[in-house]
């Protein structure tokens, strides 16, 4: 296995230590549009074996990706970078016959008239249009495989197989205790991607009316999170997972909720009202540039926050429905990272870390045979026994909840 990894930021440079501990590949190219990123990634991580190596790509040219997968000799490509390259890396993928993976779906467009109940241009419509095309050349698209959509999806499926025999809602709920030490206001992800999914009309599926959409920051509630978080405001966002759920699990609604605090809501808040977010050019003195790039710009780097970071990230999925002895149940799988121990071991903050590595997961499953399939899948199309078998292989175990069902 080869591995061509675009992106090499937050999450790609994260992706590194992890792989490094694992022997089920032949090689990783770290890929970025500054050179001196994959480069410092292979000096940082790659110890002297050689099994790492930097290259140059521009991620928004297709053609860029599929030569640089045939020169390296590349089977698998791990898209890395933020939702807006996703179309030209899934596209460079498949001409070169290989193998993707990303963790984020193509974006979406509001509904031109109707935003704020149907959903126009839904996440993932790009990629899962193409998913006849992907599945008569035998190749293989893995969609979403991060942590929220990924692991998240991975839970829903295991409780599908194994801790349901009817399952009512399927409920991703997201939260965090994380204070950056010195910053004000300091998102621990790509603040592209957190304004895309958090302005963005959150979308809901049903089985009886399927998808539709809500105005931002709808139906708060208080969700109690575990090892020690505690209780979080937790309001809609617009997530992979409301798409991908409904395609393989049996269920009568999905919903992904993230606690994001009444602070940080104001923020994006008034960015949107002031048009920085914005992702059309626009022309300052001359220069043309982006409003969101701009804010992004101006904020700190996620993949730089870890020393000054304290606290918890939790990611998983509330379940309800009736249980296999046929009593109503409710259960929260879930995954805890703490960023002293991510930090302290491999120099990741726990956000970016937690993402990157499901995908690590996964890769090592598609190489052992464990995972296989053609077309356009989400994480909910496998059988989810071994990837949380070998999540807590890889030191980073998960858990289950029992919960006392809401009427």
């Amino acid at each position: 296995m080869r591995i061509l990894v675009v992106g090499s930021g937050g999450v790609g440079a994260a992706f590194a230590p992890i792989a490094a501990r694992r022997d089920f590949y032949e090689r990783i190219v770290f890929a970025d549009h500054h050179e001196d990123r994959g480069r410092s990634v292979v000096e940082r991580y790659d110890k002297g074996t050689g099994r790492f190596s930097a290259a140059t790509v521009d991620a928004s040219d297709p053609t860029a990706i599929t030569e640089l997968c045939r020169v390296e000799g590349i089977t698998h490509v791990l898209n890395a970078v933020d939702p807006r390259f996703v179309m030209p890396i899934f596209t460079g993928a498949f001409e070169a016959g290989v193998t993707y993976l990303d963790m984020a779906l193509s974006l979406s467009e509001p509904h031109p008239e109707e935003p704020y109940g149907e959903p126009g241009v839904k996440l993932g419509d790009a990629q899962f249009a193409q998913a006849a095309a992907w599945e008569e050349r035998g190749l293989l698209a893995l969609v979403g495989m991060g942590v929220e959509p990924g692991l998240s999806d991975v839970f829903a499926r295991y409780a599908q197989d194994h801790l349901f025999g009817r399952i009512d809602e399927v409920d991703v709920r997201d939260g965090a205790d994380l204070v950056v030490k010195g910053y004000d206001f300091a998102p621990s992800f790509s603040i592209w991607t957190t304004i895309e999914e958090c302005l963005n009309p959150p979308i809901v599926w049903e089985k009886e009316s399927g998808w539709y959409t809500l105005p931002p920051f709808s139906e708060p509630e208080t969700f109690t999170f575990p090892k020690g978080i505690g209780p979080l405001e937790c309001v809609h966002v617009e997530h992979e997972e409301v798409l991908l759920i409904p395609r393989w699990i049996d269920c009568g609604r999905v919903t992904f909720k993230y606690g994001l605090g009444d602070e940080f809501i104001d923020v994006l808040k008034t960015l949107h009202k002031l048009g920085l977010d914005a992702t059309d050019a626009v022309d300052v003195r001359g220069t043309i540039v982006s409003p969101r790039d701009v804010v992004a710009a101006c904020l700190p780097d996620p993949a730089g926050l870890g020393p000054k970071m304290s606290g918890k990230t939790c990611a998983g999925t509330r379940v309800t429905g009736t249980g296999t002895d046929g009593n109503a149940r409710e259960v929260y799988l879930y995954h805890v990272v703490d960023n002293e121990e991510t930090w302290g071991r491999d120099r990741a903050q726990a956000v970016v870390w937690q993402t990157a590595v499901n995908p690590v997961v996964a890769l090592e499953l598609l190489g052992n045979g464990s995972w296989s399939g053609a077309g356009v899948l989400g994480p909910e199309a496998f059988e989810p026994t071994a990837f949380l078998e070998l999540l807590n292989d890889y030191g980073s175990p998960w858990g289950v909840e029992e919960r006392v069902p809401t009427a």
